[in-house]
């Protein structure tokens, strides 16, 4: 468990180092007061471990850049990959004060040991294309999608697995996959959804794709109120869905998608350890309770549909 006395912790990312597991997570200082106020107040905090249950916590990893700068206002949600040289790299996403703060974007930094990070460039990475994407518009949703970065390699080529919204269907239906390419993790090209439209997700936030007992799976969250009111009546808590696909670039269905049986799991990722697999992710609490603190290992399996408790199996 990641809970700390000073601050709250939500979303998280993981890496293994061949010897500890490092998290990367959200905090924020409780002297915020209103827990909602922690969203343009984050760091990226930084613990370390053994056994994914105690965990020591480092130094921060990443903070805001001074003005002007496209993550002047915040860190917010990444992952992290080795590149081929072996030099890290945490995708992370960014806002900025110079605009609304409402437009997310994605940058990157890099390590040599996971504990000192440089930023790679003053400009993101990779942004909404409008051709395939919708953007900024006060009257469709409330932000311009294109965060929580997951990265990783296949076919000699580097993707990122975006949340982001299509540019069709209805208000509730448009959240996607996005999805975007490189050969060298800094030149990037924004290619069309991984996922289609009427997904019955408003938006499917901290998208994870990883095969897990062999089977390539996506892995993501959605709160009750950026669902459609469909599946609002049969998932009236939103939470953990997960579904399978051909390969690790799909075709993926959301309207497939498996509920995990959690109501106050949010934003977790699945972790390999030892073999086995494992949910990690924050808690909220019912009715604005929130927990603010990252859960102990859940173990799940592949049930071929998605991940289910591993203790139903």
């Amino acid at each position: 468990m990641i809970k700390l006395a000073e601050s709250w912790v939500w979303d998280s990312w993981y890496v293994f180092d061949g010897e500890k597991h490092h998290a990367f997570y959200l905090r924020a200082s409780r002297a915020l007061g209103d827990v909602q106020r922690r969203h343009r107040h984050p760091y990226v905090g930084h613990a370390v471990s053994t056994n994914l249950k105690d965990w020591t916590v480092v130094q921060d990893a990443i903070a805001i850049s001074d003005s002007p700068a496209w993550d002047s206002w915040t860190t917010w949600t990444g992952s992290i990959i080795k590149g081929d040289d072996g030099l890290w790299w945490m995708f992370y996403t960014g806002t900025s004060r110079e605009d609304s703060g409402d437009e997310q974007r994605v940058g990157a930094a890099t390590s040599t040991d996971l504990m000192t990070w440089t930023k790679v460039d003053n400009n993101p990475l990779t942004e909404a294309d409008p051709k395939w994407y919708e953007m900024l518009d006060y009257q469709k949703w409330h932000d311009q999608a294109w965060r929580d970065p997951w990265v990783f390699k296949q076919d000699d080529q580097w993707h990122m697995i975006t949340t982001a919204r299509g540019i069709t269907g209805q208000k509730y239906g448009r959240g996607v996959a996005g999805h975007a390419v490189s050969k060298d993790l800094r030149t990037w090209e924004v290619k069309p959804p991984l996922t289609a439209t009427e997904s019955g997700f408003g938006q499917m936030e901290v998208i994870q794709i990883s095969e897990i007992d062999g089977i390539p799976t996506m892995l993501w969250c959605s709160g009750p109120n950026e669902l459609t009111p469909e599946l609002r009546a049969k998932f009236p808590h939103g939470g953990m869905f997960s579904t399978v696909g051909e390969s690790m670039l799909g075709p993926f269905d959301p309207n497939q998608a498996v509920w995990f049986p959690h109501e106050t799991l949010y934003a977790a990722r699945a972790v390999q350890h030892e073999g086995k697999w494992f949910l990690l992710g924050f808690i909220h609490g019912p009715d604005d309770n929130f927990g603010g603190y990252i859960c102990d290992p859940i173990p799940v399996v592949n049930n071929g549909k998605g991940l289910v408790p591993a203790e139903n199996h």
